[in-house]
Protein backbone atom coordinates (compact mmCIF):
# COMPACT_ATOMS: atom_id res chain seq x y z
CA UNK A 1 0.00 0.00 0.00
CA UNK A 2 1.74 3.19 -1.31
CA UNK A 3 0.65 6.50 0.71
CA UNK A 4 0.04 9.37 -1.26
CA UNK A 5 2.03 11.71 -3.38
CA UNK A 6 3.71 14.59 -1.61
CA UNK A 7 1.82 17.35 -0.74
CA UNK A 8 1.75 21.34 -0.76
CA UNK A 9 4.91 22.07 1.14
CA UNK A 10 2.52 24.38 3.81
CA UNK A 11 1.46 21.10 5.38
CA UNK A 12 3.63 18.00 7.29
CA UNK A 13 1.84 14.42 7.83
CA UNK A 14 3.43 11.31 9.39
CA UNK A 15 2.48 8.52 8.01
CA UNK A 16 5.31 6.19 8.97
CA UNK A 17 3.39 4.20 10.96
CA UNK A 18 0.65 3.69 8.16
CA UNK A 19 1.58 -0.53 7.62
CA UNK A 20 1.53 -1.29 11.24
CA UNK A 21 -1.70 0.38 11.36
CA UNK A 22 -3.01 -1.45 8.57
CA UNK A 23 -2.52 -4.57 9.51
CA UNK A 24 -3.98 -4.00 13.14
CA UNK A 25 -7.07 -2.42 11.05
CA UNK A 26 -7.32 -5.90 9.62
CA UNK A 27 -7.63 -7.59 13.00
CA UNK A 28 -10.17 -5.48 13.89
CA UNK A 29 -12.12 -5.34 10.36
CA UNK A 30 -11.55 -8.84 8.86
CA UNK A 31 -14.00 -8.03 6.55
CA UNK A 32 -11.72 -5.70 4.89
CA UNK A 33 -9.71 -8.56 3.56
CA UNK A 34 -12.75 -9.49 1.23
CA UNK A 35 -12.67 -6.34 -0.60
CA UNK A 36 -9.06 -6.34 -2.33
CA UNK A 37 -10.53 -6.22 -5.44
CA UNK A 38 -11.57 -2.40 -5.19
CA UNK A 39 -7.62 -1.80 -4.63
CA UNK A 40 -6.51 -3.43 -8.05
CA UNK A 41 -9.69 -0.95 -9.57
CA UNK A 42 -8.46 1.69 -7.86
CA UNK A 43 -4.97 0.72 -9.55
CA UNK A 44 -6.45 0.65 -12.90
CA UNK A 45 -9.52 2.76 -13.59
CA UNK A 46 -8.78 5.33 -10.76
CA UNK A 47 -5.15 5.79 -11.05
CA UNK A 48 -5.21 9.93 -11.58
CA UNK A 49 -6.32 9.92 -7.48
CA UNK A 50 -2.75 8.31 -6.68
CA UNK A 51 -0.86 9.89 -9.49
CA UNK A 52 -1.97 13.41 -8.42
CA UNK A 53 -1.31 12.73 -4.69
CA UNK A 54 -5.43 13.67 -3.97
CA UNK A 55 -7.39 11.81 -1.18
CA UNK A 56 -10.53 12.32 -2.11
CA UNK A 57 -13.07 11.95 0.67
CA UNK A 58 -16.30 13.78 -0.40
CA UNK A 59 -18.25 10.75 -2.27
CA UNK A 60 -21.69 12.04 -0.93
CA UNK A 61 -20.96 15.14 -2.83
CA UNK A 62 -19.98 13.11 -6.09
CA UNK A 63 -19.10 10.27 -6.90
CA UNK A 64 -16.05 9.39 -9.20
CA UNK A 65 -16.33 7.54 -12.49
CA UNK A 66 -13.93 5.08 -14.07
CA UNK A 67 -11.85 5.43 -16.61
CA UNK A 68 -13.59 2.55 -18.91
CA UNK A 69 -16.86 4.47 -18.32
CA UNK A 70 -16.18 7.52 -20.10
CA UNK A 71 -14.35 5.44 -23.05
CA UNK A 72 -17.08 3.46 -23.32
CA UNK A 73 -19.05 6.32 -24.07
CA UNK A 74 -17.02 7.94 -26.06
CA UNK A 75 -16.55 4.87 -28.33
CA UNK A 76 -21.01 4.44 -28.16
CA UNK A 77 -20.88 8.69 -29.89
CA UNK A 78 -17.60 8.27 -32.14
CA UNK A 79 -19.30 4.93 -33.50
CA UNK A 80 -22.91 5.63 -33.90
CA UNK A 81 -25.21 8.77 -34.94
CA UNK A 82 -27.62 9.80 -32.65
CA UNK A 83 -30.93 12.10 -32.91
CA UNK A 84 -33.04 13.80 -30.77
CA UNK A 85 -35.60 11.00 -29.63
CA UNK A 86 -38.97 12.97 -30.01
CA UNK A 87 -39.09 11.94 -34.17
CA UNK A 88 -39.47 8.63 -36.26
CA UNK A 89 -36.23 9.12 -38.09
CA UNK A 90 -33.44 6.38 -37.69
CA UNK A 91 -31.54 8.81 -35.94
CA UNK A 92 -33.91 9.49 -33.40
CA UNK A 93 -35.19 5.61 -33.63
CA UNK A 94 -31.45 4.48 -32.33
CA UNK A 95 -31.50 6.75 -29.82
CA UNK A 96 -35.04 5.92 -28.29
CA UNK A 97 -34.35 2.47 -28.25
CA UNK A 98 -31.30 3.66 -26.02
CA UNK A 99 -32.82 5.51 -23.54
CA UNK A 100 -35.56 3.32 -23.10
CA UNK A 101 -33.39 0.75 -22.45
CA UNK A 102 -31.50 2.60 -20.08
CA UNK A 103 -35.01 3.29 -18.57
CA UNK A 104 -35.40 -0.51 -18.43
CA UNK A 105 -32.12 -0.83 -17.00
CA UNK A 106 -33.08 1.37 -13.92
CA UNK A 107 -35.81 -0.64 -12.85
CA UNK A 108 -33.83 -3.35 -13.11
CA UNK A 109 -31.34 -2.49 -11.33
CA UNK A 110 -33.50 -1.08 -8.06
CA UNK A 111 -35.57 -4.65 -8.75
CA UNK A 112 -38.50 -2.33 -9.66
CA UNK A 113 -41.29 -4.12 -11.28
CA UNK A 114 -42.23 -2.44 -14.47
CA UNK A 115 -45.67 -3.34 -13.43
CA UNK A 116 -45.64 -1.49 -10.24
CA UNK A 117 -43.04 1.38 -11.09
CA UNK A 118 -41.99 3.42 -13.73
CA UNK A 119 -38.24 5.65 -14.14
CA UNK A 120 -38.62 9.07 -14.75
CA UNK A 121 -35.75 11.06 -16.04
CA UNK A 122 -34.67 14.16 -14.40
CA UNK A 123 -31.75 16.27 -13.96
CA UNK A 124 -31.00 15.26 -10.68
CA UNK A 125 -32.26 14.18 -7.33
CA UNK A 126 -33.81 17.60 -7.17
CA UNK A 127 -35.49 17.35 -10.37
CA UNK A 128 -36.91 14.74 -9.02
CA UNK A 129 -38.05 16.14 -6.06
CA UNK A 130 -39.95 19.38 -7.52
CA UNK A 131 -41.39 17.09 -9.59
CA UNK A 132 -43.61 15.39 -7.21
CA UNK A 133 -43.64 18.69 -5.21
CA UNK A 134 -45.56 20.68 -7.66
CA UNK A 135 -47.87 17.86 -8.98
CA UNK A 136 -48.88 16.23 -5.25
CA UNK A 137 -52.33 17.58 -4.86
CA UNK A 138 -52.26 19.02 -1.91
CA UNK A 139 -55.23 20.55 -0.72
CA UNK A 140 -56.65 22.27 2.76
CA UNK A 141 -56.06 20.44 5.41
CA UNK A 142 -53.84 17.62 3.61
CA UNK A 143 -50.60 16.97 5.67
CA UNK A 144 -46.97 17.13 4.14
CA UNK A 145 -44.69 15.42 6.92
CA UNK A 146 -41.51 15.05 7.03
CA UNK A 147 -37.76 14.61 9.23
CA UNK A 148 -35.34 17.17 10.43
CA UNK A 149 -32.55 16.05 8.65
CA UNK A 150 -33.94 16.06 5.39
CA UNK A 151 -32.21 17.37 2.39
CA UNK A 152 -33.27 21.61 1.41
CA UNK A 153 -34.82 20.01 -2.16
CA UNK A 154 -37.06 18.01 0.50
CA UNK A 155 -37.59 20.91 2.86
CA UNK A 156 -38.47 22.83 -0.76
CA UNK A 157 -41.57 21.04 -1.32
CA UNK A 158 -43.20 22.44 1.83
CA UNK A 159 -43.60 25.52 -0.11
CA UNK A 160 -46.05 23.57 -2.54
CA UNK A 161 -47.59 22.30 0.45
CA UNK A 162 -48.25 25.34 2.29
CA UNK A 163 -48.75 27.26 -0.45
CA UNK A 164 -52.50 25.05 -1.38
CA UNK A 165 -53.01 24.90 2.45
CA UNK A 166 -51.57 22.00 3.62
CA UNK A 167 -50.18 21.44 6.93
CA UNK A 168 -46.44 21.07 7.52
CA UNK A 169 -45.13 19.52 10.46
CA UNK A 170 -42.02 18.01 11.20
CA UNK A 171 -40.17 15.16 13.24
CA UNK A 172 -36.79 16.04 15.53
CA UNK A 173 -34.06 14.11 15.01
CA UNK A 174 -32.54 13.93 18.69
CA UNK A 175 -29.03 14.59 19.84
CA UNK A 176 -25.92 13.29 19.84
CA UNK A 177 -26.98 10.45 17.34
CA UNK A 178 -29.27 12.61 15.36
CA UNK A 179 -31.88 9.44 15.43
CA UNK A 180 -36.14 9.75 15.09
CA UNK A 181 -37.67 8.98 18.89
CA UNK A 182 -39.68 6.26 17.52
CA UNK A 183 -42.68 7.55 19.96
CA UNK A 184 -42.28 11.04 17.97
CA UNK A 185 -42.23 9.16 14.65
CA UNK A 186 -45.39 6.79 16.15
CA UNK A 187 -47.23 9.99 16.57
CA UNK A 188 -46.51 12.11 13.27
CA UNK A 189 -47.56 9.17 11.19
CA UNK A 190 -51.19 9.78 13.14
CA UNK A 191 -51.71 12.69 11.84
CA UNK A 192 -52.70 11.45 8.25
CA UNK A 193 -55.94 13.05 7.13
CA UNK A 194 -58.26 10.72 6.30
CA UNK A 195 -59.53 10.69 2.52
CA UNK A 196 -57.11 13.65 2.30
CA UNK A 197 -53.76 13.64 0.31
CA UNK A 198 -51.03 13.16 2.99
CA UNK A 199 -47.43 12.61 1.85
CA UNK A 200 -44.68 11.80 4.18
CA UNK A 201 -40.68 12.33 3.21
CA UNK A 202 -37.33 11.16 5.15
CA UNK A 203 -34.20 10.03 3.49
CA UNK A 204 -32.98 6.86 3.42
CA UNK A 205 -29.50 8.13 4.43
CA UNK A 206 -28.87 11.28 5.64
CA UNK A 207 -26.07 13.64 3.79
CA UNK A 208 -25.20 15.25 7.30
CA UNK A 209 -25.32 12.36 9.98
CA UNK A 210 -24.93 9.21 7.88
CA UNK A 211 -27.94 8.36 10.19
CA UNK A 212 -29.69 5.49 8.02
CA UNK A 213 -33.37 5.73 9.10
CA UNK A 214 -35.41 2.19 9.01
CA UNK A 215 -36.72 1.10 5.71
CA UNK A 216 -39.52 -0.66 7.79
CA UNK A 217 -41.21 3.31 7.95
CA UNK A 218 -42.36 3.02 4.40
CA UNK A 219 -45.35 0.00 4.74
CA UNK A 220 -45.69 1.63 8.47
CA UNK A 221 -46.91 4.99 7.20
CA UNK A 222 -48.61 3.88 4.08
CA UNK A 223 -50.72 1.65 6.76
CA UNK A 224 -51.46 4.72 8.08
CA UNK A 225 -52.35 6.51 4.85
CA UNK A 226 -49.47 8.44 3.96
CA UNK A 227 -47.96 8.34 0.08
CA UNK A 228 -44.05 8.19 1.29
CA UNK A 229 -41.46 9.67 -0.86
CA UNK A 230 -37.72 8.21 0.04
CA UNK A 231 -34.65 10.52 -0.70
CA UNK A 232 -32.01 7.57 -1.62
CA UNK A 233 -29.48 10.22 -3.47
CA UNK A 234 -27.20 9.76 -0.12
CA UNK A 235 -28.07 6.04 0.65
CA UNK A 236 -28.09 4.51 -2.81
CA UNK A 237 -23.92 4.56 -3.92
CA UNK A 238 -23.06 2.18 -0.94
CA UNK A 239 -26.25 0.34 -0.57
CA UNK A 240 -28.02 -1.83 -1.89
CA UNK A 241 -32.03 -0.67 -2.56
CA UNK A 242 -34.69 -3.10 -3.54
CA UNK A 243 -38.08 -2.44 -4.44
CA UNK A 244 -39.20 -5.55 -4.64
CA UNK A 245 -38.36 -5.44 -0.82
CA UNK A 246 -39.32 -1.86 0.33
CA UNK A 247 -42.55 0.13 -2.26
CA UNK A 248 -42.09 3.53 -1.06
CA UNK A 249 -44.10 5.91 -3.45
CA UNK A 250 -41.61 7.99 -4.71
CA UNK A 251 -37.81 7.49 -5.02
CA UNK A 252 -35.17 10.31 -5.69
CA UNK A 253 -31.75 9.42 -6.67
CA UNK A 254 -28.64 10.86 -8.68
CA UNK A 255 -26.48 8.75 -10.62
CA UNK A 256 -23.35 11.13 -10.40
CA UNK A 257 -23.43 10.27 -6.92
CA UNK A 258 -23.51 6.34 -7.40
CA UNK A 259 -20.76 5.76 -10.19
CA UNK A 260 -19.65 9.74 -10.98
CA UNK A 261 -20.69 9.92 -14.64
CA UNK A 262 -22.18 11.34 -16.19
CA UNK A 263 -23.11 14.48 -14.20
CA UNK A 264 -26.52 16.06 -15.28
CA UNK A 265 -29.47 13.36 -14.70
CA UNK A 266 -30.79 11.82 -12.06
CA UNK A 267 -34.64 9.82 -11.76
CA UNK A 268 -37.74 9.25 -9.76
CA UNK A 269 -38.84 6.00 -9.63
CA UNK A 270 -42.42 6.17 -9.32
CA UNK A 271 -45.43 3.24 -8.20
CA UNK A 272 -48.13 3.98 -10.87
CA UNK A 273 -50.28 4.22 -8.66
CA UNK A 274 -48.66 6.71 -7.02
CA UNK A 275 -48.12 8.42 -10.35
CA UNK A 276 -52.38 8.48 -10.88
CA UNK A 277 -52.44 10.82 -8.44
CA UNK A 278 -49.77 13.51 -9.62
CA UNK A 279 -51.41 16.89 -11.34
CA UNK A 280 -48.76 18.24 -13.52
CA UNK A 281 -49.37 22.38 -13.19
CA UNK A 282 -47.76 22.89 -16.96
CA UNK A 283 -46.86 21.18 -20.19
CA UNK A 284 -44.21 21.33 -22.65
CA UNK A 285 -42.54 19.91 -25.82
CA UNK A 286 -41.70 15.90 -25.03
CA UNK A 287 -44.70 15.89 -22.26
CA UNK A 288 -47.81 15.71 -24.88
CA UNK A 289 -48.42 13.82 -28.04
CA UNK A 290 -51.08 16.70 -28.99
CA UNK A 291 -52.05 19.80 -28.30
CA UNK A 292 -53.67 23.07 -29.67
CA UNK A 293 -53.95 26.60 -29.73
CA UNK A 294 -57.16 27.52 -31.18
CA UNK A 295 -59.22 24.20 -29.24
CA UNK A 296 -56.90 25.03 -26.75
CA UNK A 297 -56.56 21.57 -25.18
CA UNK A 298 -53.61 18.68 -24.89
CA UNK A 299 -53.13 15.24 -24.93
CA UNK A 300 -50.62 14.42 -22.37
CA UNK A 301 -48.16 11.80 -23.32
CA UNK A 302 -48.83 8.49 -21.05
CA UNK A 303 -46.20 7.03 -19.24
CA UNK A 304 -42.53 8.10 -17.88
CA UNK A 305 -42.34 10.85 -20.98
CA UNK A 306 -45.32 13.20 -19.71
CA UNK A 307 -42.97 13.92 -16.80
CA UNK A 308 -39.87 14.58 -18.69
CA UNK A 309 -40.00 18.10 -19.92
CA UNK A 310 -38.86 19.30 -23.38
CA UNK A 311 -35.49 16.55 -24.51
CA UNK A 312 -33.67 14.63 -22.16
CA UNK A 313 -29.91 14.81 -21.94
CA UNK A 314 -30.41 11.80 -24.71
CA UNK A 315 -26.44 11.65 -25.19
CA UNK A 316 -25.42 11.01 -21.96
CA UNK A 317 -28.50 8.69 -20.65
CA UNK A 318 -26.99 5.78 -22.55
CA UNK A 319 -23.83 5.93 -20.10
CA UNK A 320 -26.23 5.44 -16.92
CA UNK A 321 -26.85 2.28 -18.49
CA UNK A 322 -22.66 1.54 -18.64
CA UNK A 323 -22.31 3.21 -15.47
CA UNK A 324 -24.84 0.84 -13.20
CA UNK A 325 -23.47 -1.86 -14.84
CA UNK A 326 -19.85 -1.48 -13.67
CA UNK A 327 -21.09 -0.75 -10.44
CA UNK A 328 -22.96 -4.34 -10.48
CA UNK A 329 -19.75 -6.24 -12.05
CA UNK A 330 -18.19 -4.97 -8.57
CA UNK A 331 -20.97 -5.66 -6.04
CA UNK A 332 -22.22 -3.26 -4.06
CA UNK A 333 -22.22 -5.50 -1.24
CA UNK A 334 -18.36 -5.37 -1.61
CA UNK A 335 -18.44 -1.27 -2.03
CA UNK A 336 -20.56 -1.35 1.43
CA UNK A 337 -18.53 -3.49 3.39
CA UNK A 338 -15.17 -1.80 2.29
CA UNK A 339 -16.95 1.13 3.37
CA UNK A 340 -18.05 0.57 6.39
CA UNK A 341 -14.54 -1.06 7.55
CA UNK A 342 -13.13 1.93 6.96
CA UNK A 343 -15.78 4.42 8.57
CA UNK A 344 -16.08 2.52 12.03
CA UNK A 345 -12.29 2.60 11.90
CA UNK A 346 -12.17 6.00 11.50
CA UNK A 347 -14.82 7.05 13.58
CA UNK A 348 -12.47 5.36 16.11
CA UNK A 349 -9.98 6.74 15.88
CA UNK A 350 -11.25 10.34 15.10
CA UNK A 351 -13.00 10.02 18.77
CA UNK A 352 -10.10 8.75 20.68
CA UNK A 353 -7.99 11.88 19.85
CA UNK A 354 -7.34 14.22 22.69
CA UNK A 355 -5.21 17.19 23.35
CA UNK A 356 -2.88 17.42 26.05
CA UNK A 357 -5.29 18.66 28.84
CA UNK A 358 -7.28 15.58 27.91
CA UNK A 359 -10.42 17.84 25.98
CA UNK A 360 -11.65 15.62 22.96
CA UNK A 361 -9.99 17.07 19.60
CA UNK A 362 -13.59 16.75 17.40
CA UNK A 363 -16.87 16.63 18.08
CA UNK A 364 -18.63 13.92 16.15
CA UNK A 365 -22.63 14.52 14.83
CA UNK A 366 -24.27 11.30 14.27
CA UNK A 367 -23.59 7.75 15.35
CA UNK A 368 -20.40 6.65 17.11
CA UNK A 369 -20.19 4.02 15.08
CA UNK A 370 -21.06 1.64 12.10
CA UNK A 371 -24.61 0.67 13.19
CA UNK A 372 -27.32 1.57 11.26
CA UNK A 373 -25.22 4.55 9.61
CA UNK A 374 -23.54 5.45 6.03
CA UNK A 375 -19.70 6.06 5.51
CA UNK A 376 -20.13 9.93 6.44
CA UNK A 377 -18.39 11.38 9.47
CA UNK A 378 -19.54 14.40 10.21
CA UNK A 379 -17.24 16.53 12.61
CA UNK A 380 -15.90 19.89 14.35
CA UNK A 381 -12.46 20.61 15.48
CA UNK A 382 -12.25 21.79 18.98
CA UNK A 383 -9.51 24.04 20.35
CA UNK A 384 -7.71 22.89 24.04
CA UNK A 385 -10.77 25.14 25.58
CA UNK A 386 -13.46 23.55 23.71
CA UNK A 387 -14.13 25.98 21.36
CA UNK A 388 -15.31 25.42 18.03
CA UNK A 389 -12.61 25.88 15.29
CA UNK A 390 -14.51 27.33 11.97
CA UNK A 391 -14.94 24.11 9.34
CA UNK A 392 -14.15 26.45 6.63
CA UNK A 393 -10.49 26.94 7.86
CA UNK A 394 -10.02 23.10 8.13
CA UNK A 395 -11.47 22.90 5.19
CA UNK A 396 -8.96 25.23 3.34
CA UNK A 397 -5.74 23.65 5.74
CA UNK A 398 -7.07 20.17 4.27
CA UNK A 399 -6.83 21.22 0.80
CA UNK A 400 -2.88 21.80 0.94
CA UNK A 401 -2.89 18.42 2.27
CA UNK A 402 -4.80 17.35 -1.19
CA UNK A 403 -7.51 16.21 0.78
CA UNK A 404 -10.76 16.72 0.02
CA UNK A 405 -13.54 17.21 2.80
CA UNK A 406 -16.67 19.32 2.31
CA UNK A 407 -17.11 21.99 4.92
CA UNK A 408 -21.02 23.47 6.08
CA UNK A 409 -24.51 21.76 6.61
CA UNK A 410 -24.31 20.03 3.25
CA UNK A 411 -28.25 21.59 2.56
CA UNK A 412 -29.41 20.02 5.41
CA UNK A 413 -30.54 23.18 7.97
CA UNK A 414 -32.34 20.94 10.26
CA UNK A 415 -29.36 18.58 11.14
CA UNK A 416 -27.50 21.26 11.49
CA UNK A 417 -29.50 23.46 13.78
CA UNK A 418 -30.14 20.29 15.99
CA UNK A 419 -26.44 19.23 16.05
CA UNK A 420 -25.07 22.34 16.24
CA UNK A 421 -27.22 23.43 19.17
CA UNK A 422 -28.94 26.66 17.84
CA UNK A 423 -32.45 28.02 18.94
CA UNK A 424 -35.49 29.09 16.97
CA UNK A 425 -34.92 32.49 18.48
CA UNK A 426 -31.41 32.88 17.18
CA UNK A 427 -32.82 31.65 13.74
CA UNK A 428 -36.00 33.76 13.05
CA UNK A 429 -33.68 36.72 14.42
CA UNK A 430 -31.85 35.65 11.05
CA UNK A 431 -34.50 36.44 8.99
CA UNK A 432 -36.01 39.40 10.50
CA UNK A 433 -34.15 41.85 7.84
CA UNK A 434 -33.49 39.27 5.10
CA UNK A 435 -33.96 41.65 2.22
CA UNK A 436 -30.82 43.69 3.44
CA UNK A 437 -28.95 41.63 5.32
CA UNK A 438 -25.53 40.28 3.94
CA UNK A 439 -24.25 36.87 4.89
CA UNK A 440 -21.23 38.60 7.07
CA UNK A 441 -24.01 39.87 8.72
CA UNK A 442 -26.15 37.25 9.31
CA UNK A 443 -23.17 35.43 10.74
CA UNK A 444 -23.49 38.31 13.39
CA UNK A 445 -27.14 38.02 14.33
CA UNK A 446 -26.31 33.97 15.38
CA UNK A 447 -23.17 35.91 17.54
CA UNK A 448 -20.70 34.58 15.36
CA UNK A 449 -21.49 30.63 15.98
CA UNK A 450 -20.41 28.24 13.42
CA UNK A 451 -22.76 27.51 10.59
CA UNK A 452 -21.60 24.39 9.56
CA UNK A 453 -19.41 20.82 10.00
CA UNK A 454 -16.78 19.01 8.31
CA UNK A 455 -17.95 16.01 6.07
CA UNK A 456 -15.63 13.14 5.23
CA UNK A 457 -17.33 10.73 3.24
CA UNK A 458 -16.08 7.77 1.94
CA UNK A 459 -17.48 5.55 -1.10
CA UNK A 460 -16.49 3.18 -4.11
CA UNK A 461 -12.73 3.70 -4.52
CA UNK A 462 -11.49 4.91 -0.70
CA UNK A 463 -8.42 3.25 1.02
CA UNK A 464 -6.85 2.70 4.00
CA UNK A 465 -4.43 4.54 3.20
CA UNK A 466 -6.83 7.72 2.55
CA UNK A 467 -8.65 7.50 5.76
CA UNK A 468 -5.13 6.47 7.57
CA UNK A 469 -3.97 10.00 5.97
CA UNK A 470 -7.04 12.14 7.26
CA UNK A 471 -6.47 10.85 10.37
CA UNK A 472 -3.05 11.79 10.94
CA UNK A 473 -4.24 15.41 9.46
CA UNK A 474 -6.53 15.70 12.47
CA UNK A 475 -3.58 14.70 14.71
CA UNK A 476 -1.92 17.82 13.62
CA UNK A 477 -4.59 19.77 15.47
CA UNK A 478 -3.55 18.38 18.68
CA UNK A 479 -2.86 21.38 21.44
CA UNK A 480 -3.00 23.58 18.06
CA UNK A 481 -3.99 27.56 19.57
CA UNK A 482 -3.36 29.66 16.04
CA UNK A 483 -6.06 28.44 14.17
CA UNK A 484 -9.50 30.62 13.63
CA UNK A 485 -11.99 29.85 16.14
CA UNK A 486 -16.01 29.60 15.26
CA UNK A 487 -17.50 32.07 12.88
CA UNK A 488 -13.73 32.77 11.63
CA UNK A 489 -13.32 33.47 7.99
CA UNK A 490 -9.68 35.03 7.27
CA UNK A 491 -7.45 32.70 5.16
CA UNK A 492 -5.86 29.57 5.93
CA UNK A 493 -3.04 29.85 7.99
CA UNK A 494 0.55 27.89 7.18
CA UNK A 495 1.12 24.13 9.10
CA UNK A 496 4.72 23.47 9.50
CA UNK A 497 6.61 22.05 6.38
CA UNK A 498 7.63 18.39 5.58
CA UNK A 499 7.51 15.39 3.55
CA UNK A 500 4.29 12.86 3.76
Amino acid sequence: MQPPAVADKTIQLNLDGMAEAFEAFRQAYPAHDGTYRLDDLRASEYERLDRLGHVYLDYTGGGLYAQSQVLEHVALLSGEVFGNPHSKNLTSQAMTHRVEQAREYVLKYFNASPEEYIAIFTPNATGALRLVGESYPFGEGDTYLLTFDNHNSVNGIREFAHSRGAIVRYIPVVPPDLRVNPDTLAYGLKLARPEGNNLFAYPAQSNFSGVQHPLEWIAEAQARGWDVLLDAASFVPTNRLDLSQWHPDFVSISFYKIFGYPTGIGCLLARKSAVRKLQRPWYSGGTITFSSVLAFDRYLTPGPAGFEDGTVNYLSIPAVESGLKFIESIGIGTIHTRAMCLTGWLIDQLTALRHSNGAPLLRLYGPPNAHLRGATVQVNFLAPDGELIDCTTIERIANDARISLRAGCHCNPGAREVALGFTKDELVACFRNKEDQTFEQFLQVIDGKTTGALRASLGLVTTFADVYTYMQFARTFIDRTDVNRSGGLSATINVPVGQR
